[in-house]
């Protein structure tokens, strides 16, 4: 290597950097509202087979302390408009909205409570998070698209029932800790972000972490991610605009055929 080429050999953080400012400037970002992206989120999860009959739940904090919006209790994922989500106090009554939320979301609140940063929630019990639930292994991130769970993503390795109580809220919220991602045994995801974009691309990624681990078991030994590279590429692809960018890539494909859950 030429001594012009070392001299100008910048430090990854340069690129980092610019690249992010980049991503600020070029990509677009919809100013929809916040059903609006709940019912995307409920959406683009259904498509990728997020769905369970009537299990999981999305949910976002509301402004008042104590208050969420989520879905309307007996709809799918693939049934949620933007006019399905109400608005709960702390003991799920109605504020704003009309019908009953899902008597296991109470559990959210527990979370919103103990984690002040958390603006969203995604739980889901899609089949790969659900197979690796059941056999007692807690999700490896060791894989450049997964990379955002690397040392992000907590594991609850006992199943307190439906989650329908006060006591496994607390549990949960407990387990998660202070990462963004938790595997629950015998039961699925949740993803919890600063923003609904964050948890929305949590859990969509979330599902193809847990197949592709479980393709790597049945196929060998899985090998460890270099720890600096792994959080290099944890903050990489959780950048908000990357995220931002993979929610709205996601939000088009919806919006191709199923427009109206922004009624």
């Amino acid at each position: 290597m030429s001594d012009t080429a070392k001299t100008a050999h910048k430090p990854k953080s340069h690129f980092h950097a610019r690249v992010s400012a980049e991503m600020e400037q070029h990509l677009e970002k919809p100013e929809w509202g916040l059903r609006e992206k709940l019912a995307l989120t409920a959406r683009m999860l259904a498509r990728d087979g997020h769905g369970s009959g009537l299990a999981g739940q999305i949910t976002a904090r509301g402004d008042d302390a104590g208050t969420m919006w989520t879905g309307r209790f007996g709809l799918g994922l693939e049934e949620l408009r933007a006019s399905d989500f109400m608005l709960v106090d702390d003991d799920l009554n109605v504020l704003d909205g009309e019908g009953m939320p899902n008597p296991a979301n109470r559990f959210h609140l527990w979370v919103y409570k103990a984690r002040p940063d958390v603006q969203s929630i995604v739980h889901t019990h899609p089949p790969y998070v659900s197979a690796l639930s059941m056999i007692g292994v807690p999700l490896i991130a060791s894989h450049m698209d997964t990379s955002m769970f690397y040392d992000d993503c907590a594991w609850l390795s006992e199943w307190p029932g439906p989650p329908i109580g006060d006591d496994e809220g607390e549990l949960i919220a407990t387990a998660l800790g202070d990462k963004r991602s938790i595997l629950l045994a015998h039961h699925g995801q949740l993803s919890a972000g600063g923003s609904v974009e964050e948890a929305a691309v949590l859990a969509f990624h979330f599902e193809r972490a847990a197949q592709l681990q479980l393709l790597a078991m049945a196929a060998g030994e899985i090998e460890p991610l270099d720890p600096q590279c792994g959080r290099d590429a944890h903050d990489y692809r959780l950048k908000p605009a990357v995220v931002d960018a993979t929610f709205l890539y996601q939000a088009r494909l919806v919006l191709r055929t199923e427009a109206d859950c922004l009624d």
